[in-house]
């Protein structure tokens, strides 16, 4: 078995999927340093070049990883995209760029699930939220079912709408809190347009949902406008 495992290691290292970056110290070459180092060190395009693994005409994997994060404005920007956005990269890459973005929203997703209060991890709420609807194309309402203790026990897409709106019916999410046996809710839409600012009707439907779902003895605690990377709450706003 040590035999077998010595091939195996010997074949990975001397192995490089991006040609042009032959040419580097095998010690700097970005997947190398991911095992070799402190994955800390590395800067965020060595990272996504592991990802990518080749680059593209006269770019290496790391200028190609500039290149996409660049265009993203950033690492929250590039993983929000959608898959048409990636023009730069061969069909696999973005494969593996989509694969890692849900890897990370399931994380977030089993964090929230977890048996901690959302309420006491606020951020990983938005960076669920980020990664679940920021990147839609069309308008979309979520929302979160809290158990009394504020954990969460659900997460849906109840409505979706077009590039400017989408039609929310309270009824609907009364239905939805009790089928799910919520005692608190959190909802979020996103605006595509990439303004993170709440509508006179946005302020309209919350309430309105608020005093429905009051009825039936369940809590509103946010409702979470997502633009692209911003996200507006509305308790913080003293919307609610």
């Amino acid at each position: 078995m040590s035999a077998v495992l010595a091939k195996r290691t010997s074949t990975f290292k001397l192995r490089e999927p991006d040609p042009i970056a032959r040419q580097w110290p095998v010690t700097e070459q970005p997947h190398v340093r991911m095992i070799t180092q402190d994955a800390r060190h590395l800067s965020d395009a060595e990272i996504l070049a592991v990802l990518l693994r080749t680059g593209a005409g006269d770019d290496s994997s790391v200028s190609l990883a500039r290149k996409v994060i660049a265009a993203g404005h950033g690492l929250a920007g590039m993983l929000t995209q959608q898959s048409g956005d990636f023009t730069d990269l061969a069909p696999e890459q973005v494969a593996r760029l989509r694969a890692t973005v849900e890897l990370v929203r399931r994380m977030l997703s089993e964090e929230l699930s977890s048996g901690r209060s959302a309420l006491c991890s606020p951020q990983s709420v938005r960076d669920y939220l980020r990664l679940t609807i920021g990147g839609r194309e069309h308008e979309v309402f979520v929302c979160m079912f809290l158990d009394a203790q504020h954990r969460v026990i659900a997460s849906e897409e109840l409505f979706r709408g077009t590039l400017t709106q989408t039609s929310v019916y309270p009824r609907e999410v009364v239905k939805a809190a009790l089928r799910n046996n919520a005692a608190a809710v959190i909802f979020a839409h996103n605006h595509p347009s990439g303004v993170a600012e709440p509508s006179q009707a946005d302020e309209l439907l919350t309430r309105c949902l608020k005093e429905a779902l009051a009825l039936v003895d369940i809590k509103v605690l946010d409702h979470f406008i997502v633009a692209g990377r911003a996200t507006l709450s509305f308790a913080e706003r003293g919307l609610l």
